[in-house]
């Protein structure tokens, strides 16, 4: 998988936008800390993902559409390059995303873009895109999957199901399927649903947070 595959499986930028919304109200809830999302990442919003681990990747939505760059650290492309980005990553990138480039939280040390993979697409655009004809050599030669865009794979089909897996994967927590899928599918919010997820959370607490994201609450819970 490299990021030609994800960029024909992204859904539209509204329905990314809901989705990671999704994943940070779900976090929230149950105490995680892997994904976030900012509506005041300056004039635009932002929403990342950070593992602990060094591999991390952020989605900035514009007025002109959607920036994604993310970091797989065990990258073949990222550990080859000595803080110089990946040949091609940038090609065909439009003018209205150049400053995603050219952000300090997204560079390294000498101010380069941190990336291993980048995507992009305008509003109206029909599609994603990525760098025009990247040579994935020798990287490919090394692992199967080399640009680590499959760390946006949870955003792709049945994040739900992904969710879910990840949950108890990193938490240790078996969580309701019905629970998560309700929020996954970015349904409004419920004080039985929040307390499905976790009897503890403060369902107050939950609420601002959620007001904060933009993530719809139920009558019963605004």
């Amino acid at each position: 998988m490299t990021v030609y595959d994800i960029a024909a499986r992204l859904p539209c930028i509204d329905v990314l936008r809901q989705r990671c919304k999704a994943l940070a109200m779900l976090d929230v809830i149950i105490g995680g800390d892997y994904y976030t999302y900012d509506r005041a990442w300056g004039a635009d919003e932002a929403a990342a993902m950070r593992n602990g681990s060094g591999e991390e990747y952020d989605i900035v939505f514009t007025a002109g559409g959607a920036f994604i760059r993310g970091v797989y650290h065990e990258s073949p492309m990222f550990a080859h390059t000595h803080g110089r980005l990946w040949p091609g990553l940038l090609d065909g990138l439009p003018e209205v995303f150049r400053s995603q480039v050219d952000e300090p939280a997204f560079g390294g040390p000498g101010g380069t873009l941190n990336a291993s993979f980048v995507l992009w697409r305008g509003a109206g655009d029909g599609r994603w895109h990525a760098g025009d004809d990247i040579d994935f050599s020798p990287a490919d030669d090394e692992e199967e999957d080399p640009d680590g865009s499959w760390l946006l794979d949870i955003l792709l089909d049945d994040i739900a199901e992904k969710y879910h897996e990840h949950a108890e994967e990193v938490y240790e927590v078996d969580l309701p399927r019905s629970a998560v899928g309700h929020v996954a599918g970015f349904l409004p919010l419920t004080d039985p649903v929040i307390r499905a997820l976790d009897p503890q959370a403060d369902p107050a607490f939950v609420r601002a947070q959620a007001e904060k994201l933009g993530y719809p609450l139920a009558e019963e819970a605004a």
